[in-house]
């Protein structure tokens, strides 16, 4: 069936640019089969161990494909791919944390150059940070790529910060890095669970054609009997909508913020705008309260009185246990879905 996965869409991604011209050069920690095992971007022969680089075998007309498992230094990686990503600003440069808490690492290379850069030396990187995040019950330091740090930091249009939740957006999402006439650091919030999620698949039309989507409205809300607007981001949007049908919740609209820097503003006021019925606005997110995207969401949409549903503050990203964890969600839901209501006729 058409139905394709993230490390399809993404490969896909990679292809094309390579088929256009563009070289596409992507380093980190363990990039090559990718940390969940889902790139197989280096494939080796069982008998000979012999490598083979499948995205260097499209064409002869191509650009070239490298990647390269880095050594344990996110400090000394990253600072030396923002370089990279300078000196070919026409090729696409990736860095990929093995979790994307372990950017913490190289925290001086986002202050003092990637958040900065352009303002303190007029100078433009296009450098893309893919830092794996999601609360899974893995731990404090596998769940959160720290998303707070960076939108603090947003200003001026200095970069771009997104948590796609489809395969064919995350396509459109590479490839708009290269074909626009400027370039800034773009930082994914990139999936763990929704790499092989079963509803988390794209079709090759949805990427042969389209563009990248700032948000997705709900597909099956029905608009007159909607009166609460759920704005999420990220792989939260499936486990919400997976606890709203199992709890047969047909009043709320669960609206994915894709890109969270800039904030598309004006279409986020023109789905609201949509809902005519609705009388609650809310942000729901899987971090806690003074983590995750809320603050600079309550701050940027405070004239629409949108209301925050999160874990609550916490010292950690996140808990070390599996069955606290599930607690911790069991009771966002609660306090979620006091808002939802069964069998509402449109």
């Amino acid at each position: 069936e058409d139905r394709l996965d993230w490390g399809s869409a993404e490969m896909l991604a990679y292809a094309t640019l390579l088929e256009e011209g563009h070289p596409v050069r992507l380093t980190g920690q363990d990039v090559e089969r990718g940390t969940f095992s889902h790139r197989h971007a280096v494939i080796k022969t069982e008998d000979t161990e012999e490598e083979i680089v499948t995205l260097n075998l499209l064409s002869e007309k191509q650009a070239p494909f490298t990647i390269y498992n880095s050594l344990l230094s996110e400090y000394g990686v990253l600072g030396y791919e923002y370089g990279y990503s300078l000196a070919c600003p026409n090729g696409l440069t990736i860095w990929e944390a093995q979790f994307g808490d372990f950017y913490n690492g190289a925290q001086i290379m986002v202050d003092q150059f990637i958040t900065a850069g352009e303002d303190k030396w007029s100078t433009q990187s296009g450098l893309v940070m893919l830092l794996p995040h999601g609360y899974e019950g893995q731990g404090a330091e596998h769940s959160s790529g720290r998303m707070e740090r960076f939108l603090q930091q947003c200003a001026d249009l200095n970069i771009q910060v997104v948590n796609t939740s489809t395969p064919a957006n995350h396509f459109h999402l590479l490839r708009r890095q290269l074909k626009r006439e400027f370039r800034k650091p773009l930082v994914v919030f990139s999936p763990k669970m929704i790499l092989r999620h079963p509803r988390a698949t794209s079709t090759l039309d949805e990427m042969a054609a389209g563009n990248f989507k700032e948000i997705i409205d709900d597909p099956k809300a029905k608009v007159a009997a909607v009166d609460t607007v759920v704005f999420c981001t990220g792989k939260y949007y499936y486990e919400a909508t997976e606890k709203a049908n199992e709890l047969g919740v047909e009043n709320m609209a669960f609206v994915r913020v894709e890109q969270l820097y800039p904030l598309p503003i004006t279409q986020i006021e023109d789905t609201i705008e949509k809902y005519k019925n609705a009388k609650n606005v809310l942000w729901s997110q899987e971090e806690p309260a003074n983590m995750g995207a809320w603050t600079h969401i309550a701050m940027a949409l405070r004239h629409l009185n949108i209301q925050g549903i999160c874990r609550r503050a916490s010292a950690a990203a996140a808990e070390g246990s599996n069955d606290l964890h599930k607690r911790r969600l069991e009771r966002l839901f609660d306090e979620l879905f006091q808002y939802g209501k069964t069998k509402v006729k449109a």
